[in-house]
């Protein structure tokens, strides 16, 4: 609730621009919410305070300390509704540093503290408990280190992303559940979570974990990085008869594997697939181009 955000660090901080590399001085404002805002000038009214140059939120932040490019620096890197972005910050002091990284941490875990007591005492409209996997600890967006964007659609993003205990890298496919009710996916979605944790074949991409936040869906899927099968198409412009009938024989094996031992009619064959680094290939979703099987009954 508005009335119970408050200030809890303000200062001057040297931010570095995103596009041209200069740093330049800006007020900032962190406040309980997670909202962090920056001013030319300190603000000293309501007009000032509602006009800032900078602002992004902390919520579900990495904080990195480095020396470069200049000491006492330090990063945010954080989650903006589904887009990774970096902010770059330095002070004058190592101890100026600990303060503001410090109450940024604080107020970041207070946050998550909140969102997970809001998923334990009131369920969305979509309950997704059904939609969970089971892993053994909790999987939250915290576990992640996020790298760079793969892809986009209707429903949401596909981040890359490492996991922090792991070291493993995965695509963690984003999607918003207000987007979802108001398409009516939700029996759709919860049915692809269903058959993925459910599956477990070599030219399927594998799902890792399932959660949610109050506002998104979470699917940690298996990364397969060599690139579309139309990437290599286009490249080679004609694939040889042995090399066709290899794929082909790929996907008619994972189609037989839901079919035959899933009890899972797969009913939309423009599938798109992916290969990994030893060429083999994964059927994945079409909608948002990348990791997921599509359309079951």
């Amino acid at each position: 609730m508005t009335s119970d955000v408050v200030i809890v660090k303000e200062g001057w901080l040297h931010k570095r621009g995103e596009y041209i590399k200069t740093w330049r001085p800006r007020y900032f404002l962190l406040k309980s919410d997670g909202t962090f805002i920056g001013y030319k000038e300190r603000p000293q009214d309501v007009d000032q305070l509602e006009s800032p140059l900078n602002n992004f939120s902390v919520a579900q932040c990495q904080l990195m300390k480095t020396e470069r490019p200049k000491p006492n620096t330090f990063i945010i890197r954080c989650l903006q509704w589904t887009t990774v972005i970096e902010r770059t910050f330095h002070v004058e002091s190592p101890e100026e540093r600990e303060e503001w990284t410090k109450a940024i941490q604080t107020v970041s875990d207070s946050l998550q503290k909140q969102e997970e007591e809001l998923m334990d005492a009131s369920p969305d409209h979509m309950d997704m408990e059904m939609f969970l996997t089971k892993p053994r600890l909790k999987v939250t967006m915290h576990d992640f280190e996020y790298l760079k964007l793969l892809g986009k659609g209707t429903f949401g993003k596909v981040i890359l992303v490492k996991e922090k205990a792991t070291g493993k890298y995965y695509a963690m496919k984003i999607l918003k559940k207000e987007v979802i009710v108001a398409k009516d996916e939700v029996a759709h979605t919860l049915t692809e979570n269903r058959v993925l944790q459910n599956s477990k074949h070599p030219f399927l991409t594998a799902l890792k974990y399932s959660f949610q936040t109050h506002d998104r869906l979470c699917f940690v899927m298996e990364y397969a990085n060599g690139g579309e099968l139309f990437f290599h198409l286009s490249r080679d412009r004609v694939f040889s008869e042995d090399r066709a009938r290899f794929y082909g024989a790929e996907i008619v094996s994972a189609l037989d594997y839901l079919h035959s031992e899933r009890n899972v009619v797969y009913r939309d064959l423009k599938v798109r697939v992916r290969a990994d680094i030893k060429n083999r290939l994964h059927t994945s979703q079409t909608e948002i181009t990348m990791i997921y099987i599509l359309r079951f009954f």
